[in-house]
């Protein structure tokens, strides 16, 4: 297995995503180490065999990929259908950049959050059927909670000599919504602890989430592992 989840911090974080029709049974991508979340981008190299199908069938209908997190112990059936965790981002495929050897780099542009209803197992690659999990239209932080989170965070920063690289997120016309999806994506924490962020039932409890994450890594300096 290999992915490319590369640091993308600037450019395309900021760009309005337009609403994009989302199909109710779409491609499943499981991975053990990613989680995407709403307004961000994703690189990712593709190269078995069923995600080369799954990726060809995305991009001739409907243009979307599930991005899910595999659950503990999916190493014992990788090449069956080992347990995801329910939620997960829908990624729009914004561009394949097909290689020689049947291999792809492909973009996917997070949509929604979901939660698979079912699963079907009838091609190559895992399908499911899910229902579409929006936040709802409330997407601006109390000030109060952003201005704990940007406390937290630059400390947090200028402790490991990371700070000019995201100091443009700290300006108020990032919208509050890119801000605490951003941070989430590329916070170096554990993707258990990717995924309790995407699962919060708004983005006030995410930030809150995110505050308290980034409070313990200050505290515990031994497990910091700063910015990837």
């Amino acid at each position: 297995m290999q992915t490319d989840h590369e640091r993308e911090p600037q450019g395309h974080q900021g760009d309005i995503v337009p609403p994009f029709p989302i199909p109710s049974r779409i491609p499943v991508f499981p991975l053990p180490n990613v989680v995407l979340f709403p307004k961000t981008y994703l690189p990712l190299h593709i190269f078995e065999p069923r995600y080369r199908d799954m990726v060809s069938d995305a991009a001739s209908s409907g243009q979307c990929i599930g991005m899910a997190l595999l659950k503990e112990g999916w190493e014992l059936d990788y090449y069956g259908h080992p347990p995801v965790f329910p939620m997960g981002c829908v990624g729009r495929l914004v561009s394949v950049q097909p290689l020689a050897d049947g291999r792809s780099n492909i973009f996917l542009q997070g949509l929604e959050r979901f939660e698979i209803e079912s699963e079907w197992h009838d091609k190559p690659y895992r399908e499911a059927t899910i229902a579409v999990r929006p936040r709802g239209a409330v997407t601006a932080l109390d000030p109060a909670v952003r201005q704990r989170l940007c406390t937290l965070l630059e400390s947090y920063l200028r402790s490991h000599d990371d700070m000019p690289t995201w100091q443009e997120f700290f300006h108020k016309e990032v919208s509050d919504e890119i801000f605490v999806n951003t941070l989430s994506t590329y916070l170096e924490c554990t993707p258990l602890e990717k995924q309790f962020l995407l699962e919060a039932d708004s983005l006030h409890q995410q930030a809150r989430r995110l505050s308290d994450l980034i409070e313990f890594m200050m505290q515990d300096q031994s497990g910091a592992k700063g910015w990837g």
